[in-house]
C-alpha cells in the first residue's frame, strides 16, 4: 500500500477513536473496518495476522465493555429498568441537544427512574453516579481496545514496509 493509502487508513482509525469518545460515529467498527481494508489491500501474512490479532482484541474489548460495567452496576443495585430509562432518555437527548444531550439525557433518565423506584433523592443520586462511572468505564475499555488495535496495526505497517 502506498504512503497515501496508509495515511488514509490512519485517518480513518483516528476518526474511529474519536467516535468511541463522541458517539457520533461507530468508533470501534470504523477502526476495525479501516484495518480490515488495509489487510485486504496488503494481502500479506503479516497483514492477516494483524487483522486476526485486532479481531481478537476488539472482540474481547467489546465483551468486557458490556460485562464489566454491568457487573459493577448490579453490585451497586442499579436495576436494568433504570439503565433502560437512561438509554431511552439519552437517545432522545442526543437528538434534542446533539452530542452532549446523550450524556444529559442518560443522567436524567437514570436519576428519574431511581427516584421513582426508591423515593429517596440521595439513593437516586448515588445510583446515578454509579451509572455514570459504569458508562465511563465502558468508554474507557472500548477506547483501550481501539488503541491496542491501533498499536498492532502500526506494528504491522512497520513490518510490511
Amino acid at each position: 500500500m502506498s504512503i497515501g493509502g496508509i495515511v488514509l487508513v490512519g485517518l480513518a482509525i483516528a476518526v474511529g477513536l474519536v467516535g468511541v469518545i463522541l458517539p457520533l460515529l461507530p468508533g470501534t467498527l470504523l477502526v476495525y473496518a479501516a484495518i480490515a481494508v488495509w489487510a485486504v489491500i496488503e494481502h500479506t501474512v503479516v497483514a492477516w495476522v494483524v487483522l486476526g490479532v485486532v479481531t481478537a482484541v476488539l472482540g474481547a474489548s467489546l465483551l468486557i465493555k458490556y460485562l464489566w460495567p454491568a457487573r459493577r452496576m448490579r453490585a451497586g443495585e442499579v436495576g436494568r429498568w433504570t439503565m433502560a430509562a437512561g438509554a431511552v432518555l439519552g437517545i432522545i437527548g442526543f437528538f434534542v441537544v446533539p452530542v452532549i444531550g446523550l450524556l444529559l439525557g442518560f443522567v436524567l433518565g437514570v436519576y428519574l427512574a431511581e427516584l421513582a423506584a426508591r423515593r429517596d433523592q440521595r439513593r437516586a443520586w448515588a445510583a446515578t453516579v454509579m451509572a455514570l462511572k459504569a458508562a465511563a468505564l465502558s468508554v474507557g475499555v472500548e477506547l483501550t481496545g481501539g488503541l491496542i488495535a491501533t498499536a498492532v496495526w502500526v506494528a504491522g505497517v512497520l513490518l510490511t514496509q
